[in-house]
């Protein structure tokens, strides 16, 4: 008994250690990627006065030199929007596996469950109609995006209510949803101008363009202030795993952590897409690709999706800034063109049943 105790412990002791490595790994792509990045672009810049320029603006005391140009290069157009892609693809990727979890469905995210498509409503509203509740112009559209995301969480938490707050009805509810704002966005693109179609077709490419430092920090507040609570019901994300009935009977109330993790991803999926615009698949694809690698263990699936989105769509956007530069490709389009094959390789040579 003891021998196969030791033998337990060490098994997990090397799980343990292989996720940690993964997180770790994954880190050091991303600041890797986030130095390459900050280096190339339409812009030539060597990586002295690119490194020059940073240590210059964080630590001025240490008397080094930057221009004008290359300070306005750095800190005004790459690092903003290297920093806002970093805390999309998190922001993103742990909304989609907390949403999968709490419905156990791998098919979840946020755009199946219509707050994509509500956000898209709410910026259409603003750019065809230049209606809204807060703010003007740019903010008017950032400020409707985030408000009709909102909004329908609590449409699905409303509708639920009436047959019961079950994963099925949570997501049929989403899908419905998603749905009616999708062709109520047609219908506004229908009668828009050319000026309004454009903009609103734009916005919905998904795109960091024009991302200010402002932006860059209400989206990480958000992102940063929900992403605790979420890990809190890592544990019974877990126990739910294994079904309802004995997620009950271990003491966990499924309908609150259902509610919770629902209102929390929605505030942050919704305070980055009111930014970025559309970006759908990073909330499937990275838990997939972290779920096939270390397994389906919430207190490990939630921050290795963070790290791993994050690293998807930075790569993504720096692709798109610089294969064809200097014309920039939305970020949404290029993550399209990289994630969906990637995801449909890993599902398809990887085992079947991995959602334990």
């Amino acid at each position: 008994m003891k021998h196969s105790l030791e033998e337990a412990e060490e098994i997990y002791v090397k799980l343990t250690s292989g996720k940690i490595l993964f997180i770790l790994g994954v880190l050091i792509g991303i600041v890797a990627i986030a130095f390459i990045a900050v280096y190339i672009g339409a812009a030539n810049l060597s990586v002295k006065e690119v490194f020059d320029t940073i240590v210059a603006k964080m630590f001025p005391f240490m008397g080094a030199e930057s221009s004008k140009i290359a300070t306005a290069i750095v800190w005004k157009a790459r690092l903003p929007r290297i920093v806002m892609a970093i805390i999309a693809g998190a922001g993103l990727a742990v909304s989609g596996a907390a949403m999968q979890g709490t419905m156990k469905n791998p098919l979840v995210s946020p755009y199946t469950i219509g707050i994509v498509s509500a956000a898209a409503f709410g910026a259409s509203i603003a750019m065809v109609l230049g209606a809204g509740l807060v703010g003007s112009g740019r903010y008017l559209v950032i400020m409707n995006a985030f408000l009709f995301g909102v909004l329908d969480a609590f449409l699905i938490y409303g509708i639920a209510r009436i047959r019961g707050v079950t994963a099925e009805t949570l997501i049929l509810a989403g899908i419905a949803l998603m749905f009616l704002f999708s062709g109520l966005t047609s219908f506004l693109q229908y009668v828009a101008s050319e000026e309004e179609l454009a903009a609103v077709v734009h916005w919905m490419f998904g795109s960091l363009c024009g991302t200010r430092w402002e932006d860059v920090y209400v989206a990480g507040a958000i992102f940063l202030s929900c992403l605790p609570l979420l890990m809190k019901y890592s544990w019974d994300l877990n126990a739910m795993a294994l079904g309802d009935e004995i997620a009950i009977t271990s003491g966990v109330d499924t309908t609150r952590v259902r509610i919770y993790s629902l209102v929390l991803a929605t505030l942050i999926t919704s305070g980055i897409i009111c930014f970025t615009g559309i970006i759908a698949f990073v909330g499937i694809v990275a838990p997939h690709i972290v779920r096939l690698i270390i397994g389906g263990d919430h207190r490990f699936l939630l921050p290795c999706s963070c790290g791993l989105g994050a690293l998807l769509l930075l790569v993504a956007d720096t692709i798109g800034r610089t294969i064809v530069a200097p014309i920039i490709i939305p970020v949404g389009i290029i993550f399209s063109f990289i994630g969906v094959p990637f995801f449909l390789y890993l599902v398809l040579t990887k085992r079947k049943e991995y959602w334990r």
